[in-house]
């Protein structure tokens, strides 16, 4: 029987757990920021979401507002030092002082460590650690260093390397090694600093890739323990209690969120079952075209 979907973001936190604070999510465009968007402003914050193209940025806001919520937008290249100083000087100009910042955008290309080019490195560091950088600097400096606040990084599962995506790998342990330098210095400010981890997560970013990586994608949940991906809510989830007064004492931690899937080894084999049921809060999620049967 096909029930229809809630009409609102089915989160496990308490209303109004944000009311009044202002968090700011980058690459809030699609996956899992569009998602910690719509969590963020279902508990009643006022959410700022940024990335590179206003037009999908303004197709997330719509969605936020049609069920109730608040969000603006800003498009910039995280990557461009003077515009993420604009941005930063415009948000809390325009709405105060900045309680939350998810530095969520991001991206790569699949590519065998010898075939990547020096610029292709680059701009991967650039979109994963330089940018996220930028951002965090720019809202202690502007807001939190006088506030206080929680800033959550987004990193990935480079737990055991990241072969076939290395510059990825190494952004994003680079983000994790920051995080903790951050939480320490920044402590005094009263500002928490945390990363995490998500590993394989059926999300909009899955529909990017083409070639040997497309092919591979539908098979990728026969590598974890639990059988299935993460949906875009559980990455979601964790964010959002980074964030809140809950955890209040953890800073400088990466929290990992992989189903156990960077555990064990090839030599001792998972068995194939059902009985680790996803949490489906978001009620707008997407199937990715590639995971479809």
């Amino acid at each position: 029987m096909h029930h229809p979907a809630p009409a609102q973001y089915q989160s496990v936190f308490r209303e109004r757990l944000f009311a009044g604070r202002t968090v700011w999510v980058t690459g809030g465009g699609s996956g899992i920021g569009r998602c910690t968007a719509h969590e963020l402003a279902s508990l009643g914050a006022h959410v700022v979401i940024s990335g590179r193209t206003a037009e999908k940025l303004e197709r997330v806001a719509n969605e936020i507002r049609e069920d109730g919520g608040q969000c603006d937008t800003l498009a910039f290249d995280i990557r461009d030092e003077d515009a993420v100083k604009a941005a930063v000087a415009d948000v809390v100009a325009r709405f105060g002082a900045i309680a939350g910042l998810v530095n969520n955008a991001g991206g790569q290309f699949p590519a065998p460590l010898q075939a990547i080019s020096k610029r292709g490195f680059e701009a991967v560091v650039n979109n994963n650690l330089t940018g996220g950088f930028l951002m965090m600097r720019e809202v202690f400096v502007q807001s939190m260093q006088a506030h206080g606040g929680a800033i959550v990084n987004m990193t990935a599962d480079f737990r055991n390397g990241m072969p076939g995506m290395a510059h990825s790998g190494a952004a994003r342990a680079g983000m994790s090694n920051l995080t903790m330098s951050a939480a320490f210095e920044w402590a005094q400010a009263g500002v928490r600093v945390n990363a995490v981890a998500p590993g394989w997560v059926a999300s909009s970013g899955m529909d990017s890739y083409g070639g040997a990586m497309r092919t591979l994608i539908p098979k990728l949940r026969q590598h974890v323990p639990m059988r299935r991906l993460a949906t875009e809510a559980e990455i979601s989830a964790a964010i959002v209690f980074l964030l809140s007064p809950g955890a209040s004492f953890m800073t400088g931690v990466t929290l990992q969120i992989d189903g156990a899937a960077s555990l064990g080894s090839a030599v001792f084999p998972t068995l194939e079952h059902n009985r680790c049921p996803p949490f489906e809060g978001f009620h707008r999620a997407q199937t990715p075209e590639v995971l479809k049967p």
